[in-house]
C-alpha cells in the first residue's frame, strides 16, 4: 500500500475492521494469477492489538486450496471513501482528490477442520451480526446443520503485517471546515468520512 506518512494511522486499524468486515482476500491460482474472494472476516485482538482474522467459504471455493498450498495472503478492508471537491479551498490553484479509509493485512492462514471449529466459528459471526439468530441455529435439525458446516471451508488468518490509510486531507487545516460541511450534507459515504473527520478532532465535535 502506497502510505505517505501524513495518512499512517495504524491504531485505526481494528476500528476499520470491525465496521466494515467485508473483506477483499486476495491468494494467487496455480498459476500465479492473483485471486480475489470478497467475504466478511471477523477481528480478534490479542493484547489490544488486531491478531486473527475469522472466515468461512463455500466448500466448492477454489479459496480454500489456495489457502492450503499458499498459506500467505492479503486481507484488504475498505471504509469509507468519497470524492473531494477542490471547492472547499479559499483559492483556485488546487484540484480534486479522493478520501478514503482502508486497511491491507498481511496473514498467515490456517484451516480449521472439525465441525466443532466451524460452529464455534459461526457462532461468533452470528454474535457479531445478529444475536437473536443464535437461538434458532441452535433449534435447527442437526442433520441439517451438519450438512451446512460440511458445506463451508473454515479457516484464521494470522496477521503478520498491518498497514492503514486514513486519507481525510489532514495536512491541509485551512479547508477542514468547508470539507467537513460538505461531506456532512452529503450522502452516506460522505457522511461517514464526516463522522471521521470528528473522531480524529479535525473538527471541533458537534
Amino acid at each position: 500500500m502506497y502510505l505517505p506518512r501524513q495518512f499512517d494511522h495504524p491504531e485505526h486499524a481494528g476500528a476499520i475492521m470491525r465496521e466494515h468486515p467485508l473483506a477483499s482476500l486476495v491468494t494467487t491460482d496455480d498459476e500465479g494469477f492473483p485471486f480475489v474472494a470478497h467475504l466478511p472476516l471477523k477481528l480478534e485482538e490479542e493484547g489490544g492489538q488486531p491478531a486473527l482474522l475469522l472466515g468461512h467459504c463455500a466448500r466448492g471455493n477454489p479459496l480454500a486450496a489456495h489457502l492450503q498450498r499458499r498459506p500467505l495472503a492479503l486481507a484488504s478492508f475498505m471504509g469509507p471513501q468519497a470524492y473531494m471537491s477542490p471547492r472547499v479551498y479559499a483559492d483556485l490553484q488546487r484540484v480534486p482528490t479522493w478520501t478514503y479509509l482502508a486497511v491491507q493485512a498481511r496473514v498467515q492462514a490456517r484451516l480449521l477442520e472439525g465441525e466443532e471449529a466451524k460452529d464455534a466459528l459461526l457462532k461468533q459471526l452470528i454474535a457479531d451480526h445478529e444475536p437473536p439468530y443464535a437461538a434458532q441455529w441452535r433449534a435447527l435439525p442437526e442433520d441439517y446443520t451438519g450438512k451446512m458446516l460440511g458445506a463451508i471451508t473454515a479457516f484464521e488468518l494470522r496477521i503478520v503485517d498491518l498497514q492503514c490509510a486514513v486519507k481525510l486531507n489532514q495536512h491541509r487545516p485551512e479547508a477542514h471546515a468547508a470539507m467537513h460541511a460538505a461531506y456532512a450534507e452529503g450522502n452516506a459515504q460522505e457522511q461517514a468520512l464526516a463522522g471521521w473527520m470528528r473522531r480524529l478532532g479535525m473538527v471541533a465535535p458537534t
